[in-house]
C-alpha cells in the first residue's frame, strides 16, 4: 500500500466512525421520541436496526486491525487506530442503550405513562449534544472541546438522580404503578450511561492527540 493509499484508508476509517456516530445518534433520538409517542412500531425498528450498528462496529474494527497488521503504524497514526477501536466499542454500547429504551417502550405497551416525560427528553438532548460535539472534536483533534464535553456529564447525572427521586415518591404514594415507574428508571439509567460513554470517547480523543491517558470524567455533582 502506498503512503497516499494508507492515508486515504485512515481518512475513510474516520468517515466510517462519523457514519456510525450518526447511526447511533438517530437510534437514541428515535428511541426517546417513540417512548414519548408510545410508538411501538418505531421501537421495533430500532431493535432490528441495532444489528446494523453492530455490523458497522465489526467492519471498522476489521479495517483497523488490517491497517495495524500490514502497515505497522507508529506514533500518532497508531494512537488514532487504537483510539478508533475504543471509540466504536463505546458507540456500539450506546446503540445497545438506545435499543434498551426501545425494548422498554415495547414492554410498556399501551399503558399510560406514570408522569409527563420532561426530564428524560432533556437527558437525551444533552447526551445527543455531547455526542455531536464529541464527534466534531474527534475530526478536529480538539482536546479542549473534548475536556469541556466531560464536564457536561454532571448535568445528565443530576437529571438522572432527580428522575429517580420523583419516581420513588410516586411509587411510595401509589404501589400500583411500581412496574411502570420502574420502566422509566431503566430509561433514565440508559440515558445516563450514554452520557458516560460519550465521556469515554472524549477521554480517548485526548489520548489520541496527546499520547496521555487522562481520567477527565471526575464527577463534580
Amino acid at each position: 500500500m502506498t503512503r497516499e493509499a494508507y492515508h486515504n484508508a485512515l481518512k475513510k476509517l474516520q468517515d466510517e466512525v462519523l457514519l456510525m456516530g450518526e447511526m447511533v445518534s438517530n437510534a437514541i433520538r428515535k428511541s426517546v421520541e417513540a417512548l414519548q409517542k408510545k410508538d411501538i412500531g418505531t421501537s421495533r425498528e430500532i431493535v432490528k436496526n441495532d444489528l446494523l450498528i453492530n455490523k458497522k462496529r465489526f467492519d471498522i474494527e476489521e479495517q483497523c486491525i488490517a491497517l495495524i497488521a500490514t502497515q505497522q503504524p507508529m506514533a500518532v497514526d497508531l494512537r488514532t487506530l487504537t483510539s478508533i477501536l475504543s471509540i466504536v466499542t463505546d458507540l456500539e454500547r450506546m446503540g445497545d442503550h438506545a435499543e434498551g429504551i426501545a425494548k422498554i417502550n415495547i414492554l410498556m405497551g399501551n399503558e399510560p405513562l406514570v408522569k409527563p416525560l420532561i426530564d428524560i427528553p432533556m437527558m437525551a438532548d444533552i447526551g445527543l449534544s455531547m455526542l455531536d460535539k464529541c464527534l466534531k472534536a474527534f475530526i478536529d483533534r480538539d482536546i479542549e472541546m473534548a475536556r469541556r464535553i466531560c464536564n457536561e456529564d454532571d448535568q445528565v447525572d443530576a437529571l438522572h438522580d432527580q428522575i429517580y427521586r420523583e419516581l420513588l415518591v410516586l411509587m411510595m404514594e401509589n404501589p400500583g404503578i411500581i412496574h411502570m415507574a420502574t420502566y422509566l428508571t431503566w430509561v433514565s439509567h440508559n440515558l445516563e450511561r450514554i452520557a458516560d460513554r460519550v465521556t469515554n470517547i472524549a477521554e480517548r480523543i485526548v489520548f489520541m492527540v496527546t499520547g496521555k491517558m487522562e481520567e477527565i470524567n471526575v464527577s463534580k455533582y
